[in-house]
């Protein structure tokens, strides 16, 4: 099994025109997976470089190509609620968005929209999303080198932070720990997808036996997590990586990095987030390279 992306993921890209959207569509064609269209609005009618048809509207991409089940939304930070609101209207079930700087404002009212639909957007700023050996969407796993960082096996990773995904993959698959899937779901201050959602969905899933979560200060994402663990919602071992211990001498309301990094009364504090995961019987690690000894303990 694998969660949110498989061999039968079909993908739409809004934006593929765009330098990042053709270099990831041109991306997820080599590792295999199916992008049958793109969408730039004033460019219908024509070909990328990729043989990939472009129309100007999901609408009319959706018509010819029913089957679309994913959207990778590649275009600027204004037109993302556009662009998103029309995959959510054509019923897309999954959505990516890759796009940084997405006011906070469309986030939320897309999360709304979403919602009604039960649709699943993962980001903005998501480097997207893999499973390996079966398909990917997004940016997510670089040309040559995705084979590589990302192995199949049975470790979920969910990551605030792009760049850490394959840094925390590479490292397990070099251990001999390959993953189920790997989820970047955007350190902003308002996403889609949350650590709790993602997690569920590999509570069910049964290749996944033990999950690894790459958090950061701000926002509480990772204490929303823990109180899911302690419900008993989330069963399966956690092992944690939560960065910005610095952050404790810094004044409350400091924003570092992301823009979800921002501290209000201990509420998104490091401490606050340690403390709460440890206390629902999450493995907490100060370092990646401690993840893979934590996990063959809890796998034997």
């Amino acid at each position: 099994m694998a969660i949110l992306v498989d061999k039968k993921t079909v993908v739409l890209v809004q934006g593929i025109t765009g330098k990042e959207g053709a270099r990831a569509t041109k991306e997820m064609i080599e590792y295999g997976t199916k992008v049958v269209a793109g969408v730039t609005p004033g460019k219908g009618g024509t070909v990328t470089e990729d043989g990939v048809p472009v129309f100007n509207s999901v609408k009319e991409a959706t018509n010819k190509f029913p089957e679309i089940n994913a959207s990778l939304i590649v275009v600027p930070a204004p037109f993302v609620y556009s662009a998103t609101s029309e995959a959510i209207e054509s019923n897309i079930p999954l959505v990516n968005i890759l796009t940084e700087h997405v006011p906070v404002f469309d986030v939320a009212r897309l999360i709304a929209l979403a919602k009604r639909k039960n649709i699943t957007i993962i980001g903005p700023s998501s480097v997207g999303i893999i499973s390996p050996n079966k398909g990917k969407i997004g940016s997510i796993g670089s040309s040559g080198s995705a084979n590589k960082i990302f192995t199949q096996g049975s470790v979920g990773l969910i990551s605030k932070s792009g760049g850490m995904t394959a840094e925390i993959s590479r490292i397990l698959s070099e251990k001999g720990l390959g993953q189920s899937a790997v989820v970047g779901i955007g350190g902003d201050l308002l996403i889609g997808a949350t650590f709790v959602d993602i997690a569920l969905l590999f509570e069910v899933d049964r290749q996944t036996e033990a999950l690894v979560v790459f958090g950061e200060i701000g926002g509480t994402y990772e204490e929303a997590l823990a109180e899911a663990m302690r419900a008993g919602r989330v069963t399966k071992p956690v092992v944690a990586l939560i960065v910005g211990h610095f952050s404790e001498k810094l004044p409350q309301g400091t924003v570092l990095g992301h823009a979800g990094a921002i501290v209000n009364q201990g509420r998104g504090s490091y401490s606050s987030k340690i403390n709460a995961l440890k206390e629902a019987g999450a493995h907490i690690v100060e370092t990646p390279e401690e993840i893979p000894i934590i996990l063959k303990k809890l796998l034997q």
